[in-house]
């Protein structure tokens, strides 16, 4: 597959729905070195997961049912959002571990919400028999060619952005993330992917050269809690040879701490998850090697201001 033309592509389809993020420059959380930011929690909905969610509903025919996601919360969001934006209907199924904020995001855009019990994969379970009844289109959260694709567009934007880092730290939980800036980058940047040590679906599989499934649970369980990784990342990231890295819990929180109190970025854990494997010294850059981190997600539970 040509992915750097199906990123290209999605670029332009969703252009008009989704936020340009900032990128900084910046020296604290008390590392020796500079790491350069992009601000992916500043995107509609609080994550990168609009991006995805757009170019799946913008690329394909949407049925008279609507649409159907499930989600750990921030793809749901993402995915209702897109679905109010264009004029399409949309059922959203999420666990009770998505929490207070994120149902409530999701409740805002008018979609139907459905809170099931259990995790990331329950919801999926019954978001699947949904499409099965109804014909309702299924947007996936991480595994689609579409996607990948539209999640693809955050680092095609970054490196229009002027992105210098020889080094990409990105979070994951089910890939699609990570799985498009493998996908967009072909080997060109060193990729780093960056796990909570309870909910390591990349790294088990990985380790064991096949997807596999994982248990699921910590801080950062309900946007990273995929209990296996998606296909596509996995061959991506098996191909390439990538750097995967776990941290623990302790480390994402003090990491999500001096975010807030070094640079006033309030995010979630999983939005913290990758700069974490910096300041724990999960990773250690080589003399000179420039590093960057995605900020993937700001929807911190409870709501600040709610």
């Amino acid at each position: 597959m040509d992915w750097q033309k199906e990123i290209t592509a999605a670029a332009e389809r969703i252009r008009p729905h989704v936020q340009r993020t900032p990128v900084i420059l910046t020296q604290g959380f008390g590392l020796p070195y500079p790491v350069e930011l992009k601000l992916e929690h500043m995107q509609h909905t609080g994550s990168f997961k609009a991006r995805g969610a757009f170019n799946t509903l913008l690329s394909q025919q949407v049925p008279a049912a609507g649409l159907v996601a499930a989600s750990g919360g921030n793809h749901g969001a993402a995915a209702a959002y897109a679905a109010h934006q264009l004029g399409h209907k949309a059922r959203i199924y999420v666990p009770e571990m998505a929490g207070p904020a994120k149902i409530s995001l999701i409740e805002r855009t008018g979609a139907d919400l459905q809170v099931v019990p259990g995790a990331y994969a329950n919801a999926l379970e019954q978001a699947q028999a949904y499409e099965q009844e109804t014909g309702a289109m299924q947007v996936h959260a991480y595994d689609a060619v579409a996607t990948v694709a539209g999640q693809g567009t955050c680092f095609a934007e970054w490196q229009a952005q002027g992105l210098e880092a020889d080094t990409l730290l990105i979070a994951v939980g089910g890939g699609g993330l990570i799985g498009g800036a493998l996908a967009w980058f072909q080997g060109s940047r060193k990729i780093v992917a960056v796990e909570p040590e309870t909910s390591c679906a990349l790294n088990a599989a990985l380790a064991a050269r096949q997807p596999v499934d994982v248990d699921v649970s910590g801080v950062a369980a309900n946007a990273l809690g995929a209990k296996r990784i998606g296909s596509i990342c996995f061959e991506l990231a098996a191909t390439q040879g990538i750097t995967s890295l776990t941290v623990p819990d302790s480390a994402i929180t003090e990491a999500q701490t001096a975010l807030w109190r070094d640079r006033r970025i309030l995010v979630e854990p999983a939005g913290a998850t990758a700069l974490a494997a910096l300041m724990c010294g999960a990773y250690r850059p080589a003399s000179g090697e420039r590093v960057a981190v995605l900020i993937c997600g700001g929807n911190i539970a409870p709501d600040p201001l709610g």
